[in-house]
């Protein structure tokens, strides 16, 4: 997928890696980036910023990701604004919760926004994507979609089931005109992975486990493995290659695999 002349939209876009990714967009010729957060003045800022160096391609959009009617909106108003959306990035995520104790809304608040988030943007753009015959829609899942997530159950369980969802939207509709990515890093300097440096307990356990297993890449370092895997139009992002290593022997020996996952764990602890 080629940037120039492009609508883009990019969720969790105040910070972070949709930031990075908003601003890359815009550098690469995107005829308009929409910023949208839950963090309204964050996304203004941001558009803002880029509209300074690239005069008028940037709007920002406060949204609730977990509400269809809000990512309707946002859908809407980018159209309005710029014109049909070409790629969508369901980017926006949290980490949150521990356990299978993990309270009921909190594991419902995991879903919404890392999974529920992304199939709201699919109902609304793949039948219009269709009857064009083109449209990218890009996930934000991570490595611990492939692999897992040691100390949050939520978080593991959901990029599990938002690598699913890109995969199936792929084999659906592959054929049919409209592209699908699946990003999955590591540790991104980012302000959810300091968070969970900073926080203590399971938190701090799954950010050790992340900060351990490779490179802290930056946000900037991540939107460039993102663009290249468009212009591509490569399904997997692996902004850290040493997860396609760890997904290979999983796939090989699950069994030895999930007992290094455990030794791991139990180095953590």
């Amino acid at each position: 997928m080629e940037l120039e002349a492009k609508v883009c939209v990019v969720t969790g876009g105040a910070s972070g890696i949709g930031r990075a990714l908003a601003e890359r967009f815009a550098e690469a010729g995107a005829a308009g980036v929409v910023v949208a957060d839950l963090d309204e003045i964050g996304a203004l800022r941001v558009a803002a910023e880029i509209n300074e160096r690239h005069f008028g391609r940037a709007c920002g959009v406060a949204c609730d990701v977990g509400s269809l009617e809000a990512n309707r909106e946002l859908v809407d108003r980018a159209t309005a604004h710029f014109g049909p959306v070409d790629l969508f990035c369901a980017n926006a995520g949290v980490g949150v919760g521990t356990d299978e104790q993990t309270p009921a809304d909190v594991w419902e608040h995991a879903l919404d926004v890392n999974l529920r988030a992304h199939v709201h943007a699919a109902q609304l753009l793949v039948p219009e994507w269709l009857e064009r015959g083109s449209g990218w829609f890009l996930s934000t899942a991570s490595a611990a979609g492939l692999l897992t997530q040691i100390g949050s159950a939520p978080y593991s369980v959901t990029k599990h089931a938002a690598v699913a969802f890109a995969e199936w939207l792929a084999v659906t509709y592959g054929d049919r005109g409209i592209g699908v990515s699946c990003l999955c890093p590591m540790g991104v300097d980012t302000r959810l992975l300091q968070a969970g440096r900073a926080a203590g307990g399971v938190e701090e356990i799954a950010a050790r486990a992340v900060t351990t297993a490779g490179t802290v890449l930056s946000p900037e370092a991540v939107a460039d493995c993102v663009v290249e895997a468009l212009a591509d139009e490569r399904f997997l992002v692996l902004p850290h290659p040493e997860v396609a290593t760890f997904a290979q022997r999983r796939a090989q020996d699950h069994d030895r695999w999930l007992a290094g996952m455990r030794r791991l764990q139990a180095q953590l602890v």
